[in-house]
């Protein structure tokens, strides 16, 4: 299974993601790495990411080409991470086909009623067990 990792800024969040996912799922995926800028993408190349692209044409590229799509909330906004996720990028995101799974964590004005606040690695481990389940045909995620 190919599946994008997406983040901005530092690369903190997909750092974190694509570390937990090479852990648990090493030979199973294929991750590649799309940063809003350079930074972003070294820092999930360095984490163990396959491949790492970088900017707004990379991201709209590869979203179409994989699938699943993995990133914070913030992903789906125009505009979001101080102005790095071009709308452009947010509609690629959006009209891929690929299934996406979203971390409810958002300094952009999003906010999801109703789910519980967590810090990050419990975030992380719930996305590994989404990829879990998808990878064993479980479709209810």
């Amino acid at each position: 299974m190919k599946i994008a990792v997406i983040d901005g800024s530092g690369g903190g969040i997909g750092r974190l993601l694509i570390e937990k996912l090479v852990q648990t799922f090493s030979n199973q995926i294929q991750i590649i790495a799309l940063g809003t800028n350079a930074l972003a993408t070294a820092a999930m190349l360095k984490a163990g990411a396959n491949e790492g692209a970088t900017g707004e044409n990379a991201l709209i590229w590869n979203v179409s080409r994989v699938q699943l799509i993995i990133g914070p909330i913030s992903i789906l906004s125009p505009n979001a991470m101080l102005g790095e996720l071009t709308p452009k990028m947010a509609t690629a995101i959006s009209d891929s086909p690929a299934k996406k799974i979203v971390i409810p964590l958002s300094k952009w004005n999003v906010q999801i009623a109703g789910l519980e606040k967590k810090p990050l690695p419990h975030y992380a481990e719930d996305i590994v067990e989404a990829v879990s389940q998808i990878l064993r045909g479980e479709e209810n995620v």
